[in-house]
């Protein structure tokens, strides 16, 4: 009867809701009760549970629930898809229109920027060329560091190893008791020292973020002069080339933290190497610690050869250049010349402020670009030749990298 009551008193409160004069005290009360009786005589008040005529009055009306709740699942799930459906259209077309206005922002951008081409394909040159004089210091410096860094901790691994070898020459009748501490301090020198490693080399990565954050402020101020009615939508595309050139550099502080934790997981098992040979005290132990110093040496070495060039990488895909004269294979736009078979050249022959050559662009259909030109403020098209009504490939100016 007593577990009548109880289950009684906890339906009405989990079906009602917790009806208003059912207080928090008695609900805890009727539970800590139940829960006693339960402990003391469990076998017998389980039975009475399961036969008893409430309890599967109230298991059917449990089952008649779910299956109210599974058909308002599925109701729900029907009218969710076409929202999802519908939500991914519109997000669509959002995107296509952020896209035009990108696209009309950039056209306005560069028809108030062409009337002074000149100046302002300068001012971008200078300034390109002062963050690449920046960075190069940057890229050696990571070099540098790596470098220092990699042998602080292989000095120190290989001088554990040696002291552990000491240690067994000397206590060769208790191996275990003797070199498990030694074990155990190396695996913690292993976490500790790639730790340090990482905190000395990924502050770096946030230096080169400044500086690029320094220099397109620059080239935002010089611009500034030629974009005096644009200067919103010149300031908006110079934010999405800091952000490509910050994301660059973040892509280079997750490349050093995971190299870093891949050292880790390659020392690792070597410590633990030693470690399982001295549950056998066997001869194998002498082989591992006179092949621990090696070891060592050649993970550490791995780490250095593989990041130490990361620096360099970093500037040539911040930087990297066409080579100058570059043109699509097999294709010459341009005007017939006299003669079969004879050279064609380009419609117009510019200066480039970059390289202070003729321009490569061979065809007419859109202002001639010189090549050498950094790629972040070029965009390489592809359109049908007026001329010979055949596919070229032509650049336009262009302040975001694509």
């Amino acid at each position: 009867m007593f577990l009548k009551a109880v289950v009684l008193t906890l339906s009405l409160v989990a079906i009602t809701g917790a009806r208003a004069e059912v207080s928090a005290d008695q609900v805890a009360t009727v539970v800590w009760d139940y829960f006693s009786q339960l402990s003391n005589n469990a076998k017998e008040a389980v039975e009475h549970l399961q036969q008893s005529e409430l309890t599967q009055q109230l298991n059917a009306l449990f089952q008649d629930k779910m299956g109210q709740v599974n058909t308002y699942t599925d109701n729900l799930q029907k009218k969710l898809v076409p929202f999802a459906t519908e939500l991914h259209e519109r997000l669509s077309k959002d995107s296509e229109k952020l896209k035009e206005e990108i696209r009309k922002e950039l056209e306005e951008l560069r028809a108030r920027l062409l009337p002074h081409a000149s100046e302002v394909s300068q001012k971008i040159g200078d300034n390109m060329r002062e963050l690449q004089q920046r960075f190069g210091p940057y890229a050696e410096e990571l070099r540098t560091q790596v470098n220092t860094h990699a042998e602080q901790l292989r000095n120190q691994l290989t001088s554990h190893a040696q002291r552990m070898q000491s240690a067994l020459r000397q206590n060769v009748d208790d191996l275990h008791s003797s070199l498990t501490p030694f074990a155990d301090e190396l695996k913690a020198k292993i976490d500790q020292n790639v730790e340090e490693l990482k905190g000395h080399l990924t502050p770096y990565t946030d230096e080169l973020k400044v500086k690029i954050d320094q220099n397109v402020e620059e080239l935002r101020r010089s611009l500034a002069p030629y974009a005096q009615d644009v200067q919103e939508k010149l300031n908006h595309q110079l934010e999405g080339l800091a952000f490509q050139m910050k994301k660059n550099a973040e892509e280079l502080k997750a490349k050093i933290s995971a190299n870093a934790e891949e050292l880790r997981q390659r020392l690792a098992p070597v410590a633990e190497d030693v470690r399982g040979k001295l549950k056998d005290n066997t001869a194998g132990l002498h082989k591992s610690l006179a092949e621990l110093s090696s070891r060592l040496d050649q993970q550490v070495e791995e780490f250095r050869r593989n990041v130490g060039p990361y620096g360099e990488t970093f500037n040539k895909a911040l930087l990297q250049q066409h080579p100058p004269g570059e043109r699509e294979p097999g294709h010459a736009c341009g005007p017939p010349q006299a003669g079969a078979g004879a050279e064609r050249r380009p419609f117009r022959e510019l200066s480039c402020p970059w390289c202070s050559r003729p321009t490569m662009d061979t065809c007419p259909a859109r202002p001639p670009v010189c090549l050498s030109a950094p790629r972040q403020f070029w965009h390489k098209l592809e359109d049908v030749c007026p001329v010979e009504n055949e596919t070229t490939s032509h650049y336009s100016i262009k302040l975001l990298r694509n």
